[in-house]
């Protein structure tokens, strides 16, 4: 078991108004005082500033939930991670499945987004996983291990800083799970990839992500190579949230 702290990331999505968000985390910042493990919200890009106000002095970070894989320029909608680092903003989400399927995202692309990310004092939380057909044709750690090995490839050298989120694609807002053992075997084959790649392996935290919730967390985190989670739906409740939080000891 290693001893790092734990990381709960919640990812928004396309949700939330300055009313929902303020109320929202109020209510996450009064229940975590004695939090034990690290906390992040990823929220939509026109609420930075409203959040990075509401969250000041608390135990909560500022994610984002993309990056713009471009520096500056007329690059219209794009965001880039100086930008992001304007807001106090400590993690980028980086290759979510969303935004693989429907923007088209590459592994090359994911592993450009996350150099621009580091470059930038940015901390990516480095999404991979599989699809339903990937798993039933047995393809899980085929697809896994090449979709790190774009990052590991472009990142060799400050590799040890970044996260990296299992999220299997069929268990993503399907209210199907990976079974802690499924989690499990999967997270330990990056953890292996990951040592073989970094003499600091053991300082990067692996999340799952794939539907964790109030009543599946605490057997997950207990699992040896599960260091946190990436959280959806359950980040938008604050009971379910907090209760995932108190499992991340």
């Amino acid at each position: 078991m290693n001893s790092k702290k734990k990381l709960i990331a919640g990812n928004w999505k396309m949700n939330g108004s300055l009313a929902a968000n303020e109320a929202l985390l109020k209510a996450v910042i009064a229940g975590v005082d004695d939090a034990a493990c690290d906390i992040a919200v990823a929220v939509p890009a026109p609420y930075f500033a409203q959040v990075q106000s509401l969250v000041a002095g608390s135990a909560i970070a500022v994610a984002a939930q993309d990056v713009s894989l471009h520096q500056v320029g007329a690059f219209t909608g794009e965001i880039s991670a100086a930008m992001l680092g304007d807001f106090g903003v400590r993690y980028a989400l980086v290759g979510h499945s969303e935004r693989r399927q429907y923007h088209g995202e590459t592994d090359v692309v994911v592993a450009e987004k996350a150099q621009r990310a580091l470059a930038a004092g940015v901390t990516p939380i480095i999404c991979v996983g599989e699809t339903l057909a990937e798993r039933d044709a047995g393809q899980t750690e085929v697809v896994v291990k090449r979709q790190l090995a774009a990052v590991i490839h472009l990142n060799g050298h400050c590799i040890s800083e970044v996260v990296v989120a299992y999220e299997p694609v069929w268990a993503i807002g399907t209210g199907r799970t990976a079974s802690p053992e499924q989690a499990q075997a999967v997270h330990a084959v990056l953890r292996a990839q990951l040592a073989a790649a970094s003499e600091h392996a053991d300082r990067i935290r692996l999340l799952y992500g794939g539907s964790m919730n109030a009543g599946n967390a605490a057997q997950l985190l207990a699992q040896p190579d599960i260091d946190g989670g990436l959280v959806g739906g359950a980040s938008l409740k604050a009971p379910d949230f907090l209760q995932i939080i108190a499992a991340a000891r």
